[in-house]
C-alpha cells in the first residue's frame, strides 16, 4: 500500500479546519444567545418600568452569577454578583424548578428569610420579581426584575411578561445547547 506523502498534511489541515469551524459555530451561537438575552432584559426593564432586570445564570449546583443586566442607571449595576451562599438551597431550587414565579412588592413588608432580605438590601432592592428559566435538563437560570427606588406593585400582566421572557429564553436553541 502506497501512502501519498501529502495525506498526513491533508489530515492535519482537515482537522484544523474542522476545529476552526467548530469554534466559529460556538462563537455564533454565543453571540446569538447574548443578543437574545440583551433584548429580553432591555424590553422587560422598559415595559415593567423598573430599575434593573438581570439574568442570573447557574453554572453549578445552585451556584451562579448575574451575567446580564439592563439598568435604568449605572449606579444599580450588580453584574457579576453571585448571590447569598446560604439562602438559595434545594428548597428554593425545587420551587423554581416547578415553575414558581415570586413577586415581592416591598421586601420590608414581605415575610422572607432574614438572609434573603439582607441580601436584597445589599443590592439596593426594594421590590423583586423572579421567573425561572427551566430547560429539559433543569434550572438554567433566573430572570429577575428589581425596583430599587421604592416599593413596586406587580400586576398580573407584569408577571405574565416575566414568564414569557423566561419561556422565550428557555426555548431558544442556543440556550438549550449551552
Amino acid at each position: 500500500m502506497q501512502i501519498h506523502p501529502d495525506s498526513k498534511f491533508n489530515q492535519n489541515r482537515d482537522r484544523r479546519e474542522q476545529g476552526l469551524q467548530n469554534l466559529l459555530d460556538r462563537l455564533v451561537r454565543s453571540i446569538e444567545q447574548n443578543e437574545l438575552v440583551r433584548q429580553t432584559t432591555n424590553q422587560l426593564r422598559e415595559s415593567l418600568q423598573v430599575d434593573r432586570v438581570v439574568l442570573y445564570y447557574f453554572y453549578g449546583q445552585w451556584e451562579g452569577q448575574v451575567t446580564f443586566e439592563s439598568l435604568s442607571s449605572q449606579e444599580f449595576s450588580i453584574l457579576g454578583s453571585t448571590g447569598p451562599d446560604d439562602c438559595f438551597n434545594n428548597e428554593y431550587a425545587a420551587l423554581y424548578l416547578a415553575g414558581r414565579v415570586k413577586a415581592i412588592a416591598d421586601i420590608e413588608l414581605e415575610p422572607i428569610e432574614a438572609c434573603h432580605r439582607d441580601f436584597l438590601r445589599s443590592m439596593q432592592v426594594r421590590a423583586n420579581l423572579v421567573a425561572p428559566i427551566v430547560i429539559p435538563r433543569g434550572l438554567w437560570g433566573l430572570l429577575v426584575a428589581h425596583h430599587c427606588q421604592g416599593p413596586h406593585d406587580w400586576s398580573p400582566s407584569d408577571i405574565e411578561m416575566m414568564q414569557i421572557g423566561a419561556q422565550t429564553l428557555a426555548t431558544d436553541r442556543n440556550i438549550l445547547e449551552s
